[in-house]
């Protein structure tokens, strides 16, 4: 193990994600079984620049397995774009005698990491904590399971009320980019339809749909749409079926930021364990510029390079399976 790495720095930086306290307490308790100092910086690439670090021990993560958000806050810094934040990032990394870090986030918290890398040199690895699942080199990123399960509890309650009145349910979930979370939620709320970015649904697709289901007496529908759908949100999409359909009473849910909150699923507490161990462990024995991941259950290690120009596609197998389970 490299033993000129003697003290490291945790973040965690962009949106926040159920697991990311169980990946800050690994990443501390694995550092101290190995007999390393670690800081905390609280409010991600905001507290590096100002300086904001706490020593961390194994009694300061007791107690957070379970509980939804991050310790260390997160927060969005534009100075940390510029090259004169990263300096300053740098000039208080040194003075805390900082010799490595991890961070846990997405695709933004990787991109700055690798050009700190690559100005300062400074040994680093990422864990991929984002409810999306849109980051390539990983079959899971954390939090993903906890805000699938949250949305669809949320679509089972929305379906009680949708057959107790002949409604049309259109449920938006988070998903800019990725439909992740809509494929799998509707799936298993047994949606009628999915809007997902990754796909070239139109409105007379959907309407064909409806159709169907009308003609063989279907009463109530529910339609997952991914909030970065290409043919508008939920809201949108509703309004257009109002001007061409009288049969169901249309209603729309927006579950938004409901999905990142709450205490994180024994599936996500246990892969940010692993993944958190396999950081120290990683950077300890020379990964560096690199991200952590999981494919077919065996952690991996992927280069910032691979991650940047990488995507993760959607599962082609699960969308045929929507397809067939919605008539």
């Amino acid at each position: 193990m490299n033993d000129s790495i003697k003290k490291l720095g945790i973040f965690t930086s962009g949106g926040d994600a159920p697991g990311m306290n169980a990946a800050i307490r690994a990443v501390v308790r694995s550092a101290i079984f190995y007999d390393r100092e670690i800081y905390g910086i609280t409010r991600g690439y905001e507290g590096m620049i100002e300086g904001d670090f706490v020593k961390l021990g194994a009694r300061s993560v007791g107690n957070i397995i379970q509980r939804g958000g991050t310790i260390l806050k997160s927060a969005r810094s534009a100075a940390f774009r510029e090259p004169e934040g990263r300096k300053k990032a740098f000039e208080q990394i040194k003075k805390n005698g900082i010799d490595a870090l991890v961070a846990i986030g997405g695709d933004g918290t990787f991109t700055g990491l690798h050009k700190f890398y690559e100005e300062f040199g400074i040994p680093s690895i990422c864990l991929p904590g984002t409810i999306d699942n849109d980051i390539p080199g990983t079959d899971y990123t954390i939090g993903f399971d906890t805000a699938t399960n949250t949305a669809v509890e949320a679509i089972d309650r929305i379906r009680d009320t949708a057959l107790s009145h002949n409604r049309l349910f259109f449920v938006e979930v988070m998903g800019r980019h990725s439909g992740y979370i809509a494929l799998n939620a509707g799936v298993a709320g047994g949606a009628v339809g999915i809007i997902i970015p990754e796909e070239n649904t139109t409105i007379e697709d959907l309407f064909t749909k409806l159709d169907e289901g009308g003609k063989t007496n279907k009463k109530s529908s529910l339609i997952v749409v991914a909030e970065g759908s290409k043919i508008g949100g939920a809201m949108d999409l509703a309004a257009k079926f109002s001007e061409r359909n009288n049969y169901f009473d249309i209603k729309v849910t927006i579950l938004g930021h409901l999905q990142r909150g709450g205490a994180p699923s024994y599936f996500d507490r246990v892969l940010a364990s692993r993944m958190g161990l396999a950081a120290i462990e990683g950077i300890l024995n020379g990964q560096k510029d690199c991200m952590v991941g999981i494919r077919s259950n065996q952690i991996v290690f992927n280069s910032f390079n691979e991650i940047m120009t990488g995507s993760h596609p959607i599962d082609q197998e699960l969308l045929r399976i929507s397809k067939i389970m919605s008539i």
